[in-house]
């Protein structure tokens, strides 16, 4: 049987992996799977399309399925994702000691239509009180100048956004031109011990498990996004794909609860994956589109809000039709 050719680009997940190297196959399928930084994978798909999959920001993957006629879909098949409440980060210098104490002021984030600052303010603003227009926000690369938004956005009326292209965020929080970064990776100036900055929340742990008890969402980063021709001429490869996917997660998960078989050097690491997989309900990593739709749904509202998708939408508009439709042997 012929198989079809599809390229593919990711970063390097321990989840994928077993599918990459061939371990798990997606039947009918020849993957050439390029492994490359994520944000490399973000722009080369977004700006050109050069691949067939991608992994993609699940913010900017909102903007471009929401377009009209839009090219592409989505996979219900989670790359990364991460509790947030850690990414705040402050100036001391500024006084803010509560999610209060951010009204007027300045914060940063990588870009508007970044998936972490995405949800932390959609949570400030629907949430906390501290609304969208309460802030004057700050555009800059996280510990370097020059990052650029990637995909159109639209900012709600009121909103104030200042763009910087000469600085960091990490030095503007370190010398107080901001007095707070949502940044996904800590800045430079944090992990370099600078007196002055701190993160807002230090029990963001305790405040994560509270989040996802209360509300059931466990906050998606990136997905795998595909270019809609491939679906329109292959119905079939969707699911096919997600199964294969789905798979090698699952070998994943098994081998962080084997002491005899996890990769990871790090003590107790087994005890506390069984430990995270009786919160989660047995799957701390679920893919699929019932086992998310809280997740979904939240990032559709606040991708709208924040003039990020060109309108809001339901978890069953941007993943193949029919894709989670049940076999029973």
């Amino acid at each position: 049987m012929t198989q079809l050719a599809l390229t593919i680009a990711t970063t390097d997940y321990d989840h994928f992996r077993d599918f990459r190297t061939g371990k798990v196959k997606a039947e009918g399928i020849d993957l050439n799977w390029l492994t490359l930084g994520h944000h490399e994978c973000f722009a080369r798909f977004t700006a050109n399309r050069e691949f067939d999959l991608s992994e993609l920001s699940f913010a900017k993957f909102c903007t471009q399925v929401t377009r009209q006629d839009s090219d592409i879909i989505g996979l219900p098949v989670i790359c990364s994702r991460l509790f947030r409440f850690s990414s705040f980060y402050v100036n001391k210098k500024s006084g803010i000691k509560t999610v209060k104490d951010l009204i007027g002021k300045k914060i940063g984030s990588p870009e508007w239509a970044h998936s972490a600052a995405v949800y932390m303010r959609g949570w400030l603003h629907n949430d906390m009180g501290v609304k969208l227009q309460d802030v004057h926000w700050y555009q800059a690369g996280a510990n370097a100048p020059g990052r650029a938004e990637k995909v159109e956005i639209t900012l709600p009326e009121g909103v104030n956004l200042t763009r910087v292209a000469d600085k960091s965020l990490s030095e503007m929080l370190a010398s107080g031109e901001i007095d707070c970064a949502i940044i996904a990776r800590p800045p430079t100036c944090f992990l370099q011990n600078h007196p002055d900055i701190v993160r807002l929340f230090p029990d963001y742990l305790d405040m994560e498990e509270e989040y996802f008890d209360r509300t059931k969402v466990w906050p998606i980063m990136h997905i795998i996004a595909m270019k809609k021709s491939i679906l329109e001429e292959h119905p079939w490869v969707a699911r096919n794909l997600y199964n294969a996917f789905d798979e090698s997660k699952n070998r994943s998960l098994e081998r962080l609860l084997d002491p005899a078989v996890s990769r990871y050097p790090l003590p107790w690491l087994t005890t506390y994956a069984r430990k995270m997989r009786d919160r989660f309900n047995g799957d701390t990593f679920p893919f699929g589109i019932e086992a998310n739709r809280p997740t979904w749904e939240l990032m559709s509202l606040y991708c709208f809000q924040q003039g990020i998708s060109h309108r809001q939408f339901t978890p069953e508009e941007i993943f193949p039709k029919g894709i989670m439709t049940s076999v029973v042997i």
